[in-house]
């Protein structure tokens, strides 16, 4: 029975669009959350062709601030009819692709036939951020009970880097190659012009050599090859066979999965997500033509490529989040916002690793 219900419900993007991302403190930093997200939903619906009425749920990834129910505020700023109640989910940088399962589950149950998911995040207006009784705000909110066993952004990438032997002049060629394919791309089809800006603007002639003399973070961790916190929004249309079936274009959003791992090892999550994610769709990583992998650090970044037996040749073929920045409920999104430009046959993945060793991979079919 499940099998012939997924055969007949089935989810498809037909449109997927962001901003710019900004490091902290850029262009971006008078923006709100719904100035950043309201003018990629209205491009979303221009290009698919769908009016704002028929638009049944928005959901929105946010995990800094300002609270509140971000998606509500986005919608209707975005001018969706006030039936739309918005849903906001904060998974950190796993929200903006959960936030496509989520439309997807919606749209596979006959609960809505249109939903525009996604990401935004406001890193240079964020909140100040404090435990309960704490005389201090804190940089890190805690994802795991154990303060002993939950260590640091930087410093669990090390760690893994360490155990796993990927070196400093690995992650720094890495970062390195991410700079140099986003300075040769050309992706203004996808992005939204915002502030009068239409281009990532934090990808720079990265060499060897100047990586080299970056600050370390955490050893093998630095400045060089660790993404830099980041303002933007990302959102995909999620609609039915029915919807699809009168667009332009459409992937077919084939199957995904949110899985936990070692919650003091987050950068390894995504290996099982992918793994689980391409077997509910008969696939293997050979079978893939392109993939979209997050690169909050080098040594992460390497780490899922490596585990999940990925093909780095068709890994972030225009780049990553190395050369763009980390808008955290964001960047989920904006991975599938890349991968829904430039897949034009066959399947590929979009995967991210979340704090407190949480993965999400979604695979998307051209």
């Amino acid at each position: 029975m499940a099998e012939i219900w997924r055969a007949i419900m089935r989810a498809f993007v037909t449109a997927a669009r962001r901003t710019a991302v900004v490091p902290r403190g850029g262009a971006f930093r008078d923006l709100s959350v719904e100035a950043l997200g309201a003018p990629v939903i209205g491009a979303l619906l221009t290009d698919a062709g769908v009016a704002p009425e028929e638009v049944d749920e928005v959901i929105v990834a946010n995990a800094i601030g300002p609270g509140g129910n971000v998606a509500r505020r986005v919608a209707l700023a975005a001018g969706l009819p006030e039936k739309v109640a918005g849903l906001t989910v904060d998974r950190q940088c796993a929200g903006g692709l959960d936030a496509l399962l989520l439309a997807r589950a919606m749209v596979m149950a006959g609960l809505a036939e249109v939903v525009v998911a996604g990401g935004v995040e406001s890193y240079s207006q964020a909140p100040e951020r404090r435990m309960p009784g704490a005389a201090a705000p804190y940089v890190q909110a805690p994802f795991t009970p154990w303060p002993e066993r939950d260590p640091e952004m930087a410093v669990a990438a090390d760690a893994l880097g360490a155990r796993l032997g990927i070196s400093r002049d690995r992650a720094d060629a890495w970062a390195v190659e991410s700079h140099r394919k986003a300075r040769a791309a050309d992706m203004t089809a996808e992005i939204v012009p915002v502030n009068g800006i239409a281009r990532d603007v934090f990808a720079r002639d990265l060499t060897v050599a100047v990586a080299a003399r970056a600050p370390v973070v955490a050893g093998r961790v630095t400045a060089a090859n660790a993404a830099v916190a980041a303002d933007g929004a990302a959102f995909a249309l999620v609609v039915s066979e029915r919807v699809a079936a009168r667009a332009g274009r459409a992937c077919r959003i084939a199957g995904g999965v949110t899985r936990g791992g070692v919650p003091w090892e987050p950068g390894l999550a995504p290996i099982a997500a992918i793994g689980e994610a391409l077997a509910t769709c008969g696939l293997r990583a050979q079978n893939l033509t392109l993939a979209e992998i997050m690169e909050a650090y080098a040594v992460q970044a390497i780490a899922c490529v490596d585990g999940a037996e990925l093909d780095p040749a068709w890994v972030n073929r225009k780049g990553g989040a190395l050369a763009r920045g980390h808008p955290i409920g964001a960047s989920g999104a904006v991975l599938a916002v890349r991968l829904f430009h430039d897949l034009q046959q066959g399947a590929g993945v979009a995967a991210i690793a979340s704090a407190g060793g949480i993965g999400t991979a979604v695979v998307f079919a051209a």
